[in-house]
């Protein structure tokens, strides 16, 4: 039988887990009640796990546990409870966002596979590399990529490459998503998005700017197979038991080779129709929809027909079957799957008064394998002459075999747990004094004379920086590069030549926000910044980002001063304590899908459904950010803030006179002005 790559389906709930089992899912990923990023769905529970799983590894089909979240340290040792039940369910992986959770399960199961997320936007071969080197199996690769990057990253690094092929298409490239937790305190990265780029955000009179119509890569699996994908994620722990069977389905249908059945697709959910993201490099506005009547009335439809796929259980495991009738002996039959044999004993044989059993009547019994997950593959029989057994003992012989070997198939094996380590160091000592000032800025005009005598340390994109080496001679090692926080695979050499020339003329440090850019600047042999985009919220990952080459951390702006405090790390900590945060890293710019690029600036607004503007700063029509219209202000909070090492100010579209005024405030202790956030620092998010 051809082998192809996995069809990965999700399971929201129990419903859900029997449509993607029944309709032909090859693996399924899950949720438990806490510590996934679907945090609204129905989910599963620890307790019945084990049975769980072992009902999907009797049916051939694996099981993924999503412990994607990010965790705080107050929260780890629930964690580590959650993570111990998983492992002890013989589960076949994990996924997994958060770094310091990464080091733990190494350290804790070294034989428990791990799945990279998509929430670590892995978009480049570096970051891929990286997690080969972290120990990690397969990778969740970022949905913002070309049919080309995606050949590039699954030809460049050993791991398997998963790709999501239908569902939801944020706007936001996953994990550098932080809309839902300024507005809302509910956080995507721990798994409470509240969706709010589907509200109304208008863009040139545009409406619904930041929506995207739903995915759909179901009728190219064959293609992305051939370009070396290993795994088709659909999206949807939200969704129906109907949608589930619907998307299998159709994924079925294209691995044979037939024309998948989109309409019936599209009737059961979507949002104005599919689209195929970014697989073509066609950014623009047929990308773009929301959910309509008419789409919620198609799906009325279908849900009937769809329904009657998860009533029966289809055979899909071949069994082998050996019968074995001798006078005087109970007949055997043993079921065999290739790694698995079972063997049960019926009934004793009687003389034939009439025609005896032969192999036409046996195979006649013994093929009836409906309502198990098998099909009678190759039959051997060894009947001595003359003998006979009904057709109903045959029949309970045959189903007391294949509950046999359905048992056997659902025993699961716990994963070893390793030795806990010796705890860690406590980390740093704290900071003697004030934290110092370091100043990231978005282009060299900000770099007043004020600025580069007020900071310890100033940041320029590093495209921005290679058009101004003298400042390197001006400025030395205080100054940094900022590597681009989104770089595909054609990008990376441009990337490493451009940090390899810069280093020769006197650059020595390198700011970060993804691993691919950690591992392009070790590997350039530059001093790491880690920056918020690493998203370092617990002791772990601070340890993790550290032993990864990271010189220094930045703290992601999620993380609440109470557990920003309380973090141990052995290297220097800062947080960002002024601008305008990033709200969404997107690679389809609204203003550009709008408007085009000809007359942009490279500054942007789009407005939501209460006048408000955001702004949209384009960096080199590379990628773009959605920036809060309201500033992080700190700068009459600094005595709260001593634990830190370092204080960011973090300059976007400034003029350089508002650069100068704020380093001020922040050197000076000035109380605020105007309208501005204290950000997430002083919340609970959710």
């Amino acid at each position: 039988m051809e082998k192809h790559a996995e069809i990965l389906a999700p399971a929201g709930g129990e419903a859900q887990l029997r449509a993607a089992v029944l309709c032909g899912a090859d693996a399924v990923y899950m949720g438990l009640q806490s510590f996934n990023a679907r945090a609204g769905a129905e989910n599963f529970n620890e307790n019945s796990l084990p049975q769980t799983v072992g009902w999907c590894h009797a049916r051939g089909v694996r099981v993924y546990i999503t412990l994607n979240t990010l965790v705080t340290d107050r929260e780890l040792p629930e964690w580590i409870k959650t993570l111990d039940a998983v492992a002890g369910a013989g589960v076949d992986g994990v996924l997994v966002q958060d770094l310091g959770l990464a080091k733990i399960i190494r350290q804790r199961y070294p034989t428990l596979p791990m799945l990279g997320s998509t929430q670590m936007s892995i978009h480049n071969i570096a970051g891929a590399r990286l997690l080969e080197e972290m120990g990690f199996t397969q990778v969740v690769l970022a949905r913002e990529l070309s049919k080309e990057e995606i050949a590039a990253i699954c030809a460049g690094t050993s791991l398997r490459c998963e790709v999501f092929v239908h569902g939801a298409l944020c706007m936001s490239v996953s994990g550098q998503c932080y809309l839902s937790s300024l507005l809302g305190e509910r956080s995507g990265n721990r798994g409470r998005c509240a969706q709010p780029c589907r509200l109304d955000f208008t863009s040139h009179g545009r409406e619904y700017a930041l929506s995207l119509k739903d995915l759909t890569l179901t009728d190219r699996l064959r293609e992305l197979e051939a370009l070396g994908v290993a795994s088709f994620k659909i999206e949807g722990r939200l969704k129906r038991p109907e949608y589930v069977a619907a998307a299998v389905t159709t994924c079925r249908q294209s691995l044979a080779g037939e024309v998948p059945d989109l309409e019936t697709l599209r009737s059961v959910f979507s949002r104005s129709g599919f689209t195929d993201g970014y697989y073509t490099g066609q950014r623009d506005l047929s990308m773009f929809g929301t959910r309509t009547r008419e789409d919620a009335a198609a799906s009325a439809e279908v849900l009937g027909r769809l329904a009657a796929l998860t009533r029966n259980e289809v055979g899909h495991l071949p069994a082998d079957m050996v019968l074995t009738m001798a006078p005087g002996e109970p007949a055997t039959l043993a079921v065999t799957d290739g790694t698995h044999r079972v063997e049960v004993a019926g009934e004793t044989p009687q003389a034939a008064l009439n025609r005896p059993t032969d192999e036409e009547l046996a195979r006649r019994a013994l093929e009836k394998c409906g309502g198990t997950p098998f099909y009678l593959q190759n039959l051997t029989c060894h009947i001595a002459p003359g003998l006979m057994l009904p057709l109903s003992a045959l029949n309970r012989l045959r189903a007391a075999a294949l509950t046999a070997l359905v048992e056997a198939r659902s025993v699961t094996v716990p994963y070893p747990q390793a030795p806990v380590p010796a705890e860690e160091p406590a980390g740093r000592a704290r900071p003697q004094g004030a934290p110092w000032l370091a100043c990231r800025l978005a282009a060299a005009g900000q770099m007043t004379p004020a600025v580069r005598r007020g900071a310890g340390r100033l940041t320029l994109p590093l495209a921005e920086l290679a058009e101004r080496p003298d400042l390197l001679e001006a400025c030395g090692p205080r100054l940094a590069a900022e590597l681009p926080v989104f770089c595909a695979p054609q990008q990376e050499e441009t990337v490493m030549r451009t940090l390899r020339r810069l280093k020769e003329q006197g650059l020595t440090h390198a700011l970060c926000g993804n691993l691919g850019a950690l591992l392009m600047a070790r590997e350039a042999g530059l001093e790491i910044i880690g920056d918020y985009g690493l998203n370092i919220i617990n002791s772990p990952a601070a340890r993790q980002a550290a032993e990864l080459g990271c010189g220094a951390i930045t703290l992601s702006f999620e993380c609440e001063r109470g557990a920003a405090k309380n973090i141990a790390s052995p290297v220097p900590l800062g947080v960002i304590a002024y601008g305008h945060l990033p709200l969404m890293l997107l690679r389809n710019c609204p203003g550009k899908t709008a408007a085009g690029c000809g007359d942009c600036t490279g500054i942007n607004r789009i407005t939501d459904r209460r006048g408000e503007d955001f702004p949209l700063q384009c960096e080199r029509r590379q990628y773009t950010h959605l920036l809060n219209p309201r500033p992080l202000l700190l700068c009459d909070r600094l005595p709260e803030w001593d634990f830190c090492d370092f204080l960011t100010l973090r300059f976007t579209t400034e003029s350089p006179a508002e650069c100068d005024e704020v380093l001020k405030m922040y050197q000076t202790g000035a109380a605020p002005v105007g309208q501005f956030t204290r950000g997430l620092y002083y919340r609970t998010l959710k």
